[in-house]
C-alpha cells in the first residue's frame, strides 16, 4: 500500500515537472504520510519505554551485585562479620572500594533512586542490602544469612508468608513502595539463586 502510494506520488511529481508546473503534494497525500508516521510512533514508543524500564531495573541489580562482592570481602576480612546493626563501617568500606556507587552510609537508611544502603543483623551474621531503581521505583534487594538469623530487626521480622527468610542462604527479591528494611520485610517476591522477574 505504501509503495503504491509512493509510486503514484513520484509519477504525479514527474508529470508536473514535465508540464512546467511546480512539483508538490496535495494536502490529503501529506495527511496520509503523517497518519502512517503516527501509527509507527504509536507502536515504537511503548516498546522503547518498556526497554528503558527494564534497563533501569537491571542497573539497580548490577549495582547491588557489585556492592555485594565488596561486602563479602569486608565480611571475610572483618572476622566473619558484616558488623553490628548500627555500624557504618561496611557501607564506608563499600563506598571506598566502589566510588561509582551511590552508597548511603547510615545503616537501615531509606534510599532514593540509584542509591544502595545496608542493614546488618544485630549480631553481624546477616546482611540486607537494597537499591531503588530509577523511574520504575522498584526496590531490589539481596539478603545474605550466613547462619540462621535470630533478631527482631527488619527485614528479618516477618509476617507469615512474606518477608525475608531467617534460614541460612542468599535471597534476592524486590518490593514496590518504600525502599528500606521495613519495606523489604513485607515483600512477597523473594527467592534464592537470582533476582525474580521484574513486576
Amino acid at each position: 500500500m505504501v509503495s503504491s502510494l509512493m509510486e503514484r506520488l513520484n509519477d504525479r511529481r514527474d508529470g508536473a515537472e514535465d508540464a512546467g508546473e511546480d512539483a508538490g503534494f496535495t494536502l490529503i497525500e501529506l495527511m496520509v504520510v503523517l497518519l502512517i508516521m503516527a501509527i509507527l510512533l504509536a507502536i515504537a514508543i511503548p516498546t522503547f519505554l518498556g526497554v528503558t524500564g527494564s534497563a533501569n531495573d537491571r542497573a539497580a541489580q548490577s549495582n547491588l551485585n557489585t556492592a555485594y562482592t565488596s561486602a563479602k570481602n569486608y565480611y571475610e576480612s572483618n572476622g566473619q562479620s558484616f558488623g553490628t546493626s548500627t555500624s557504618t563501617a561496611l557501607a564506608t568500606k563499600v563506598q571506598t572500594d566502589e566510588p561509582g556507587l551511590g552508597v548511603q552510609t547510615a545503616a537501615g537508611a531509606t534510599v532514593t533512586a540509584n542509591q544502595i544502603a545496608f542493614q546488618p543483623s544485630t549480631t553481624g551474621n546477616g546482611l540486607a542490602m537494597y537499591s531503588l531503581a530509577k523511574k520504575t521505583n522498584v526496590c531490589w534487594f539481596i539478603v545474605d544469612n550466613t547462619t540462621t538469623i535470630a533478631t527482631t530487626l527488619a527485614p528479618w521480622t516477618t509476617t507469615a508468608g512474606t518477608g525475608v527468610p531467617e534460614s541460612p542462604g542468599v535471597y534476592y527479591g524486590y518490593v514496590t513502595g518504600t525502599c528500606d528494611p521495613a519495606g523489604i520485610a513485607g515483600s512477597t517476591h523473594v527467592q534464592s539463586g537470582g533476582f525474580p522477574a521484574a513486576p
